[in-house]
């Protein structure tokens, strides 16, 4: 079973393979080169991630759509995006820089609150990045019998073309920050994103498992992964750990607050630890329905959604998560507060302000 997001990047991909087959015989242009078009209706379509840039909200989705908003999910404008490739998740670490990832490898860049939108990286790049960085590697290093293997891992994303989604993107500040995606793929830079180093020798990650996302929870960075895998970042080893867990399925994402992590993803499963992730407790969804997004809601409690559209509210000191009704209930892929204290709901029914009391 795959998660809501990745099973709506399927459907969206099958129907862009059909639609790139009918351009083939009158011109075809890679995604990676063609501009998003301008939809009216791009704030109805399917819609994956939303954040917060300063008082604004930006939200990406199919075929390269940006949309953002200066009233709290009333109104929303089309960014001027270079590329038609779906995207999957935003970070913007300030109000006015911010970054976007999704399939085919692609990064793309804002500097004017997301606005206007720049290429940086895309997966025609990323196999080459790979090939270079671990070739160094294992000539200044042959006796280390990993770097033969990853440098082959790139030769392999040479050979396969620009076809790995990038699933999440999380920046500290304006310069540094993180990509993942599927495979262990995982990069890194230092300078806004002019330069990105392959990180897939600092993670414990040896099956290669999909990473799902990446978040962090103020004093922690943690990625979220398929088959149970969760890795924290060590700062003094400058490797992303394997964090233990009492769930052996598909983690979809990680929220939290100093001193407090909620790993949360497939069947409604959640767990929740205040001791770094050395120990965790369970908290019970009452539902049976994948988690696919999770915010911080004006109180400063989690409200967690579901793949079907429910809402769930964790309260401190309580294991039980409730259930809340909403009007208009819809799937849900991406969450967001609001300037206002509202949510904005994102998904595959495009975008939607839920007020919450």
């Amino acid at each position: 079973m795959c998660s809501y997001k990745k099973c709506i990047l399927l459907a969206l991909g099958a129907t862009l393979a059909l639609l790139q087959g009918f351009a083939q015989a009158t011109g075809y242009v890679d995604v990676l080169d063609l501009p998003a078009q301008d939809s009216a209706m791009a704030q109805r379509s399917p819609l994956l991630d939303v954040t917060r840039a300063g008082q604004r909200l930006v939200a990406v989705g199919q075929r390269g759509h940006i949309l953002y908003s200066d009233d709290a999910g009333k109104q929303w404008q089309q960014a001027a995006v270079p590329v038609s490739s779906d995207l999957t998740a935003v970070s913007f670490p300030s109000a006015t820089h911010g970054w976007a990832v999704g399939n085919d490898g692609v990064v793309l860049n804002s500097i004017d609150a997301g606005a206007t939108w720049s290429k940086q990286l895309d997966g025609r790049q990323i196999g080459a990045l790979l090939v270079k960085h671990y070739g160094e590697l294992a000539s200044a290093d042959p006796a280390n019998e990993q770097w033969p293997l990853l440098v082959s891992e790139g030769q392999r994303l040479v050979e396969e073309g620009a076809d790995k989604p990038l699933l999440g993107v999380w920046f500290a500040n304006d310069k540094l920050g993180y990509v993942v995606g599927v495979f262990n793929l995982i990069l890194r830079t230092e300078d806004g994103g002019q330069h990105w180093t392959p990180f897939e020798d600092r993670t414990d990650n040896p099956q290669g498992l999909h990473l799902e996302a990446i978040a962090s929870t103020g004093d922690a960075l943690y990625i979220a992964g398929e088959q149970g895998l969760l890795l924290k970042w060590d700062e003094t080893s400058q490797h992303f750990t394997a964090v233990q867990t009492p769930y052996q399925g598909s983690f979809f994402g990680v929220i939290g607050k100093p001193g407090e992590v909620l790993a949360y993803g497939l069947r409604g499963h959640v767990f929740r630890s205040v001791d770094g992730g050395k120990n965790w407790s369970a908290l019970n969804a009452g539902l049976p329905v994948s988690i696919t997004a999770a915010t911080l809601d004006a109180n400063g409690n989690y409200r967690l959604f579901t793949q079907a559209g429910h809402m769930l509210v964790e309260h401190p000191g309580s294991t039980q998560l409730q259930l809340v009704a909403q009007p208009g209930q819809s799937p849900v892929a991406g969450a967001a507060l609001a300037a206002d204290g509202s949510l904005v709901l994102v998904g595959s029914r495009g975008a939607r302000a839920l007020r919450v009391e």
